[in-house]
């Protein structure tokens, strides 16, 4: 019993409590810097796991269901290379819609000829390609955290240029995955991902590719090129099949190597 005026002090625990260790705020800077940087080591992906990817990636290409959903994928980079090059020659971005019918178009604004207009014009069908393979050269040598950081901020700026509630479903959708993937960090996953994926854009390339030279319409990329430029349609999709081709020979070696 205490003396009337008199207070007892506690000493407190040197040690912080459970509740207040949990309660510790989080260095968001650290949390933000662990999902952007490399691997510190190179993921071996071993050959069960391989196989598994490219009988996955085979699936969603082969299985119609499958690929009418991956095809929207395939044609949104068809239509973010057209905008994204765009932007790179100095033309302006203004929109992009999907269709239902698997087809899109994205609008860049600048003049009406010339060589920024043939680049943006060019730059569709060859992305799919492209961006294919540099995820699976990227995430064969551990740099699929920064890809999918680099994926991640181009797809959340682009959301802002959708014209249609469809392009939105789909962008949100590939937002949602995209942001999970990335934030729920774990190396081996991000890149069986990636792989995967990048595998499906190189053949989406060749399945869009293959449409085109079917086409005799004039609305066609390579039949605006030829508009824009006197070159032939002919020699244009020419072009899309050189880099469909030196993009499945890259792969290919890093699928090789992969496997070992």
């Amino acid at each position: 019993m205490c003396a009337p005026g008199r207070s007892v002090a506690r000493r407190s625990s040197a040690r912080p409590s459970a509740i207040t260790r949990t309660l510790a705020p989080v260095d968001l800077w650290d949390e933000l810097t662990q999902r952007v940087l490399p691997s510190a080591a190179v993921v071996a992906l071993d050959v069960r796991s391989l196989y598994i990817v490219l009988g996955v990636a085979l699936a969603v290409v082969v299985i119609r269901p499958a690929w009418n959903v991956a095809r929207l994928g395939v044609t949104l980079v068809h239509e973010l290379g057209h905008a994204l090059v765009g932007i790179a020659v100095g033309r302006q971005f203004t929109g992009f819609v999907l269709r239902a019918d698997m087809s899109g178009h994205a609008v860049t604004r600048g003049p009406s000829r010339g060589f920024g207009r043939a680049a943006s014009t060019w730059a569709g069908y060859p992305a799919p390609a492209i961006i294919g393979t540099l995820l699976v050269w990227a995430a064969a040598r551990g740099w699929a955290a920064p890809v999918l950081t680099a994926v991640l901020l181009v797809l959340i700026v682009s959301l802002i240029r959708v014209r249609s509630l469809l392009t939105a479903v789909v962008m949100v959708a590939v937002i949602a995955g995209t942001g999970a993937l990335w934030w729920w960090r774990a190396d081996a996953l991000q890149q069986q991902v990636l792989i995967g994926a990048g595998l499906v854009l190189v053949v989406g390339a060749w399945r869009h590719v293959g449409a085109v030279l079917r086409e005799r319409g004039g609305s066609s990329d390579p039949a605006v090129l030829a508009s824009l430029t006197r070159v032939p349609k002919a020699i244009w999709n020419f072009t899309f099949l050189l880099v469909c081709a030196a993009a499945t020979w890259v792969c290919a070696l890093e699928v090789l190597a992969l496997r070992g």
